[in-house]
């Protein structure tokens, strides 16, 4: 390791000896260790160790007041905090219980008093390389944990992207300004806010249920883009663009596609039983699901269709409140009707 690192060392020293400090500090100085600090008073190890952010500790293990080992628990939290960065425990107590005893507690290793200059100065050497190779491995690991962290979200945001374009390609068929997808998303994320919902569940919800009818690229043009009422056969074909939408999420190894599939395969499933395509009701309809039928439902009424134009926001609450407990799981569309009533621009915008 290139000496010049290692002799920029910060080397904090705690001794109740003076002589024994001037002895270490001109070793070390004689070695090329510049940035020392020393005490005699243990109670100001914790402080300088805050101050000088050392990379080495030299502690004497038997201290007036405050012993290597007290000063060694006060010092714990610290030396947790910082990975790897060692404690050298000075003494003349030669037993092996005083060196088992200052390993214990945290020490990376034992010089014994007297100590021979040249090994206290390898001691050092070999402790502060270990404690540079451990932090280089700890920069290393965060730069490299960053770097994954990035590439993620550029995936993440990648795959979003993907499926908002997928979600508009099938939407544009339907709705020439592709907005009704945004919207039901958006006001998807609404109601989960307003439910009290995790906020990483809304926001994927958000992007999730953009996707909800996407199996409506399977449906014919001239029963998807027919300006009147659809006949019973061309009612079954359209129902099936929810088992569609499902097949072709299905799949998936994200949680964003599970839960984009599972709305698009149960938002025309009814509180009651009665919706399709497999007669789910209650809790058996995923919660993303319910909230997505509620804010498709709204969402569709306040804006112009094919088949009709719009209505106004107004006659689409009531229309919310005549399905409570029938259409809609009634806390998502409670839910709706709270945000409504405190979003006034969903209806100035829809009006």
């Amino acid at each position: 390791m290139d000496d010049t690192l290692l002799h920029g060392a910060r080397i904090l020293a705690a001794d109740d000896e003076e002589a024994n400090l001037r002895l270490l500090r001109r070793v070390l100085e004689r070695a090329g260790y510049t940035d020392v600090t020393t005490t005699t008073d243990p109670a100001e190890v914790l402080p300088l160790f805050r101050a000088t952010r050392p990379d080495l500790v030299v502690l004497d293990l038997h201290m007036p007041g405050l012993g290597g080992m007290a000063v060694l628990e006060q010092l714990r939290p610290a030396l947790d905090a910082e990975g790897w960065l060692p404690v050298l425990m000075v003494s003349g107590d030669l037993t092996s219980e005083a060196r088992q005893r200052a390993l214990a507690n945290g020490a990376k290793d034992f010089l014994a008093k007297p100590y021979d200059a040249g090994e206290a100065v390898l001691r050092i050497r070999n402790l502060l390389e270990m404690r540079f190779l451990h932090r280089h491995v700890r920069d290393e690991n965060r730069r490299l944990e960053r770097k994954v962290a990035e590439r993620t979200r550029e995936l993440e945001l990648a795959q979003a992207e993907m499926l908002e374009r997928l979600a508009q390609a099938a939407e544009l068929r339907d709705d020439e300004t592709g907005e009704h997808v945004r919207r039901v998303g958006d006001l998807a994320a609404g109601i989960a806010h307003t439910m009290g919902l995790d906020a990483g569940f809304a926001a994927m919800l958000r992007r999730a249920a953009a996707l909800h009818d996407v199996g409506k690229i399977g449906i014919p043009d001239s029963i998807l883009r027919k300006p009147g009422p659809l006949t019973p056969d061309e009612r079954v074909r359209m129902n099936e663009h929810a088992a569609i939408g499902a097949r072709i999420l299905a799949g998936g190894h994200s949680e964003l596609m599970a839960m984009a599939e599972r709305i698009a395969a149960a938002h025309h499933e009814r509180w009651d039983g009665t919706g399709y395509p497999r007669g789910l009701a209650r809790e058996e309809i995923p919660r993303e699901a319910r909230i997505v039928a509620v804010a498709d439902f709204y969402d569709a009424l306040t804006h112009d269709r094919p088949y009709r134009p719009a209505f106004h926001p107004r006659v689409a609450v009531d229309e919310v409140v005549r399905g409570l407990g029938s259409h809609f799981d009634p806390e998502a569309a409670h839910a709706l009707l709270r945000l409504v009533a405190d979003e006034p621009v969903l209806v100035d915008r829809a009006a």
